[in-house]
């Protein structure tokens, strides 16, 4: 294959700007998985060194002499409820903004989007009011609700071009044959929107799994801690054993690694079809 001289200098700066971007991404998580199978003497002397062995012990001693488990399923409950919540809403209300004309439906929209705007620490004050005023404190209720309205924004945005793409003559001709309104929605709508469903889920849930503020202010006992909140105890617990710190980080960051690996495909097409649509 001959390339034209001309293009040379976008193509090194393209590589160069496409290795510099995987690079800054990478790097720090593969020095984390570097790190938990070093020694304390080998991080503090040479922290950018390979591993002398492969020893697995400190991902052992993380698992199995501390409640790892425990706070793992805390976390997957509380992602997996707050999502699946979430989509059964927000899925319904993309479905009527994409479909649907009604008055004041532009400025109901931007109300619903517009938290995008709106730093997720300036809502603390009236979050943690409301949830102490429902008496919810200290609960993985509390935090599946706070996390289920997290991901509004994003869910419309997605959803709602989902639908849109979606041909009204197939609406209609299902009115004709005598479908109502949910068989029309469940029947003929979402199968053919359930690309734009897994990616709002998806991404739903990595940020409910990675959720550390709200988590560390409306818990305290250990049975509602959260995996991100734990690392803060483990960064206590182990502050002069940095193998098994950074073994406990590598087990937290690599369930959303392995998630977002497996879906990433259809992650980014939904995403690219939906800008193109939009």
């Amino acid at each position: 294959m001959i390339i034209n001289i001309r293009k040379w200098p976008e193509l090194i700066v393209s590589y160069s700007v496409m290795t510099f971007t995987v690079l800054v991404s990478i790097f720090p998580i593969l020095w984390i998985l570097l790190s938990s199978f070093k020694s304390n003497k080998e991080i503090l002397n040479d922290p950018f060194s390979l591993p002398k062995k492969i020893d697995f012990q400190a991902y052992m001693d993380v698992f199995t002499q501390y409640n790892f488990l425990g706070y793992f399923m805390n976390s997957m409950f509380i992602a997996i409820a707050s999502t699946l919540i979430a989509l059964f809403i927000y899925t319904m209300a993309g479905y009527i903004f994409g479909k649907f004309n009604f008055r004041g439906k532009s400025f109901l929209f931007i109300l619903c989007t517009i938290t995008l705007l709106i730093p997720g620490y300036a809502r603390a004050q009236p979050i943690f009011t409301i949830i102490m005023n429902l008496d919810l404190y200290d609960t993985k209720t509390a935090l599946i609700l706070v996390y289920a309205s997290f991901g509004m924004a994003l869910a419309l945005f997605i959803l709602r071009l989902s639908f849109i793409a979606i041909p009204k003559d197939l609406d209609e001709s299902a009115l004709i044959d005598g479908a109502g309104f949910w068989r029309i929605f469940w029947n003929v709508n979402m199968p053919l929107a359930k690309s734009g469903i897994s990616t709002a889920g998806i991404l739903m849930f990595l940020n409910n799994w990675n959720e550390y503020f709200y988590a560390l202010i409306l818990t305290t006992s250990e049975k509602n801690r959260t995996l991100p909140v734990a690392l803060e105890f483990f960064n206590e617990a182990f502050s002069y054993n940095y193998t098994r710190m950074f073994a406990a980080l590598m087990m937290v960051i690599l369930p959303g690694i392995v998630i977002y690996v497996l879906v990433q495909e259809q992650v980014q097409q939904s995403v690219a079809s939906s800008g193109v649509k939009g």
